[in-house]
């Protein structure tokens, strides 16, 4: 399909993001955050045919039912194969998103996971927030309300999906150590937004839903892979943005326009997560709670079904090349894990159910 009736728009840089605002709140990135993590996960047997091992979240993070694990993305997608080996200063880290179902004052959150093959993983809860200045000297910090279905780490940055809002953009350096967590729901440390992409469309176009995200790294461009979550008859399109390697960014004209590589629709219902791993896409879709999740593999337009080999509540999908693995999670509580997915067998075997 066309796809040039689509396209992401960049706004300004944040006007908030003064140097007056950091000194108000300690700046510590990533850096700060690994060093203080507060939470234990476990190691885990993960159900289902697909995952090899896994994680699962402390027991109250596990069972919660205000919030829900959504997208995940590591160090590797983050550095690539080079220099750092997809580590970051060393760690092994994973990132999931959670969303509210409290309520847009609560917003969306990252989860920081210090991977361990041999010790239990330990991680922390970052708020994510936009602030924004009033009276000129006065900054107040709202949560981010979006699902954050899909997540992107790309070198400085973190992308978050905001279905029909488009995409959030936010800076790991800018990781903030606030005092006061009362003005924080609680939290000790926050993400504030950098800048955003609205999504746009020409007239006529149906408008495109950014529900999950992953990185394409391949050839000379890298790849802002994302789509969209629909039941069946809905419009499930899988659509691909160039990244400028150089900003961090996505590629954009002269008129701050990102425009898409390709644009697939229709495709599968309810896909939760897709990602592109040496050519071949891998895409997860859920069945409703208690049901196993299916993964599907092959190209848009012919993809082979591998019925029931993810738990329930597949979610968002990333390839870790380092490991030869794709690496997804779930979301119904009591039911929640972290886990890798041997890439070589699933992304090669055949299958014969339509």
């Amino acid at each position: 399909m066309n796809s040039s009736g689509y396209r992401l728009v960049v706004a300004e840089p944040e006007g908030t993001l003064s140097e007056r605002f950091f000194r108000l709140f300690r700046r510590v990135g990533l850096r700060g955050v690994l060093a203080d993590l507060d939470r234990a996960g476990t190691h885990a047997d993960v159900p289902g045919e697909a995952p090899i091992y896994g994680m699962a979240w402390q027991q109250d993070d596990c069972h919660t039912d205000q919030w829900f694990p959504q997208g995940i993305t590591t160090s590797a997608d983050a550095y690539g194969a080079e220099p750092s080996g997809g580590m970051f200063e060393g760690h092994d880290v994973i990132m999931a998103s959670w969303y509210s179902r409290v309520g847009p004052d609560f917003g969306s959150r990252i989860s920081v996971i210090d991977w361990q093959d041999r010790e239990p993983p330990r991680y922390r809860h970052i708020l994510l927030v936009e602030p924004r200045r009033f009276l000129y000297f006065f900054h107040r910090l709202f949560p981010v309300a979006v699902h954050a279905g899909g997540i992107v780490w790309y070198g400085r940055h973190l992308f978050v999906a905001g279905s029909s809002q488009g995409i959030r953009v936010f800076r790991l350096d800018d990781i903030v150590r606030v005092r006061n967590r009362i003005r924080t729901k609680g939290y000790r440390y926050v993400l504030p937004q950098y800048t955003h992409y609205l999504a746009e469309q020409d007239e006529g176009n149906g408008r495109m839903t950014y529900s999950f995200m992953s990185l394409e790294r391949s050839g000379e461009t890298d790849h802002l892979v994302a789509g969209e979550y629909g039941r069946a008859g809905g419009s499930g399109r899988l659509i691909r943005y160039p990244i400028d390697r150089d900003t961090e960014l996505l590629s954009s004209n002269d008129r701050g326009w990102s425009v898409p590589t390709d644009l697939h629709d229709p495709q599968l219902a309810r896909m939760q997560g897709a990602v592109i791993a040496d050519g071949t896409w891998a895409i997860t879709s859920s069945n409703g709670e208690d049901n196993p999740g299916d993964l599907w593999v092959g190209k848009p337009g012919k993809f082979t079904r591998h019925r029931g080999v993810l738990p329930t509540g597949a979610e968002d999908i990333t390839y870790l090349p380092q490991r030869r693995q794709l690496w997804s999670l779930t979301e119904w509580p009591g039911r929640r894990w972290v886990y890798a997915i041997d890439a070589d067998r699933w992304l090669t075997e055949s299958n014969d159910e339509p």
